[in-house]
């Protein structure tokens, strides 16, 4: 059996300049799935996704999945791609066995955690509040450098780390404080001063799954070691209850350890890997 695709349509771009297409996976002509693939919009032309897949399930456990995938490299290679991102539920099996079957690094982690009924207590001396507009004025100067720097240490080319942290900035905070469901507040403690900040927004995380979002914390470099971090993340919970929010998520980068230590202590649990391969 020849296991081939079969484009279903022609190449699909988005005003963004994303390119997507659709193929049947064929064995012989007959067509045994479907995959779809395309470029990510906020990485730029050269990252390569892949957005779906599926094996019929008569046709399974046969290795057509992975023969499909490795087809699907082949065309986005032709299309100047160097690199394939996929995404992987916590809960799919065959999933992470074909990743890894294709060498694929995980990158990073969506998690989720169901928030309490009352607010959680923040420690002793220690308050949050929201984030006065010579504050987010000071914070927004480094915030889209910052965000591009740590995919760039993770391998990321500078150019399109940069688009990525621009396109999400601009797409979840047009407004800058005034925006509609976003909340950036800073941690306060008494003896310390302002210690760190923590902006949470109201974002579908998953198809259908609506969230509080923590799109950014981090605990002034001054003051870190010292809990102010486990502390931020109490008061993140406290913004999306008061939001009106029952669970709330976040994306963490895999290498940092600590953090996702902190993130699993405080009972987030993964729902997504991300992961990525060079072409």
């Amino acid at each position: 059996m020849t296991t081939t695709l079969r484009p279903t349509g022609p190449i699909q771009q988005g005003a963004d300049g994303a390119r997507s297409r659709a193929y049947d996976v064929c064995d012989n002509g007959r067509p045994v799935g479907a995959v779809e693939i395309g470029t990510d919009p906020e990485f730029g032309a050269t990252a390569g996704v892949l957005r779906s897949l599926r094996i019929d399930e008569p046709h399974r456990r046969r290795g057509r999945g992975t023969i499909a995938v490795l087809a699907a490299e082949e065309v986005l290679r032709g299309w100047g791609c160097s690199r394939l991102e996929l995404s992987v539920g916590s809960d799919n099996t065959a999933g992470q066995r074909l990743a890894a079957a294709l060498g694929c690094t995980e990158r990073s982690r969506n998690m989720i955690k169901d928030l309490p009924r009352n607010p959680p207590v923040l420690p002793d001396r220690v308050t949050g509040r929201p984030m006065t507009e010579a504050e987010f004025e000071q914070w927004a100067t480094t915030a889209v450098t910052g965000y591009a720097q740590t995919w760039i240490e993770r391998g990321v080319p500078a150019d399109e780390a940069l688009r990525k942290a621009e396109i999400s900035h601009r797409t979840h905070l047009p407004h800058g404080l005034a925006t509609e469901g976003a909340h950036l507040h800073t941690l306060v403690h008494e003896g310390d001063g302002v210690v760190g900040h923590v902006w949470v927004s109201g974002f579908e995380m998953h198809p259908g799954t609506l969230v509080g979002y923590v799109f950014d914390v981090e605990v002034e470099e001054t003051f870190r070691g010292r809990g102010y971090g486990r502390a931020l993340m109490l008061e993140a919970e406290r913004i999306a209850l008061a939001a009106g929010h029952e669970r709330i998520g976040l994306h963490v980068l895999s290498s940092n350890t600590p953090a996702v230590r902190l993130y699993e202590s405080l009972g987030y649990t993964v729902t997504q890997y991300n992961l990525v391969t060079p072409l």
